[in-house]
């Protein structure tokens, strides 16, 4: 079901009577939130959609509902390796569809969890969550959160130090298809560069872009254009829009922001550096990539959250 079917098709929101929510947002990437300690809502993708509708419901780019990792199939299997993982992000996109990750939703559910009362994060303390996309730790910093995404891959094999492109995207506003480099952060993410912000602008995001190939659950798409010059005092910059699998254009898209320095920096070589800033229209982010376990590269993302309201479904 795409996003447009979902929302006409959706059931009344009488249905959730008497559930309390909270709206939040990281960089403007917005979210409802649900807190289930007891794993008993029951919240369906039609349900969900009717809530992210933003003229007939609350208006979300995805529902994130806190329930212990113990209630969860895919929770219990985290925990086995990984029992610090007490709480489980269960992330649903606008249209209903399940997502394995959002870096900015990431952020917001820490936020919410401390703002419900159902953990205690000091400044600089870290905390293990389970989501869809693997064991997530975040640590809180002064000024918002810090994400430890895992590691990046390619999507589709090939030689990756000669890895330049693996996809060709078409969109409306830009002439002719670009060539694209398809990289996975837990969930897919196809990258494009532009040479403008003006051309960036101009592309129109109303439609989902079209990649071919397409990775084989579908994609987010990043258009992105480098900074000129595209390192300053040690971080490289660059600005981004993004179109989301089951939701259309957000103001943000937390590993849509680490593929794109990922793809940006790999274009670049060997010289790139390890710290970026990806601009979006609802802020900016930080992006850094370390050496993580097995020798694997790590990449990290860091920004604000922020809660906007609660309520009660009338």
């Amino acid at each position: 079901m795409d996003a447009a079917t979902a929302r006409t098709a959706t059931p009344a929101l009488p249905d959730l009577a008497g559930l309390r929510f909270a709206k939040g947002h990281g960089t403007g990437n917005d979210f409802v939130l649900v807190a289930d300690p007891e794993g008993t809502s029951v919240i369906g993708a039609d349900h969900v959609a009717a809530l992210c509708d933003r003229h007939r419901g609350i208006g979300a780019d995805g529902l994130i509902r806190a329930v212990p990792s113990r209630f969860l199939p895919e929770g219990r299997d985290l925990l086995a390796s990984s029992p610090d993982a007490e709480w489980f992000m269960d992330y649903r996109n606008g249209d209903g569809s399940l997502s394995e990750m959002c870096g900015n939703g990431v952020r917001v559910f820490v936020h919410f969890l401390r703002a419900e009362g159902l953990i205690d994060l000091p400044d600089g303390g870290a905390l293990t969550i389970g989501t869809r996309g693997g064991v997530k730790t975040v640590v809180r910093t002064g000024d918002g959160y810090a994400v430890d995404m895992g590691p990046w891959e390619f999507i589709f094999p090939g030689d990756a130090t000669a890895k330049a492109m693996d996809s060709l995207v078409t969109a409306d506003g830009l002439e002719v298809p670009r060539p694209a480099l398809s990289i996975s952060m837990g969930n897919p993410h196809t990258v494009v560069a532009l040479a403008e912000l003006s051309e960036l602008s101009a592309t129109r995001l109303y439609t989902a872009p079209t990649v071919e190939p397409v990775p084989p659950h579908g994609t987010n798409v990043e258009f992105v254009v480098p900074a000129d010059p595209l390192v300053h005092n040690g971080v490289g910059s660059v600005t981004m829009r993004v179109h989301e699998r089951g939701v259309g254009e957000t103001q943000s898209c937390g590993t849509g922001a680490c593929a794109a320095a990922v793809a940006i920096r790999h274009w670049a070589g060997a010289e790139a550096p390890d710290t970026w800033q990806v601009n979006v229209p609802g802020g900016a982010v930080g992006v850094k990539f370390f050496a993580g376990p097995g020798g694997h590269e790590h990449v990290e993302l860091s920004g604000p959250a922020v809660i906007v309201a609660t309520g009660t479904l009338s």
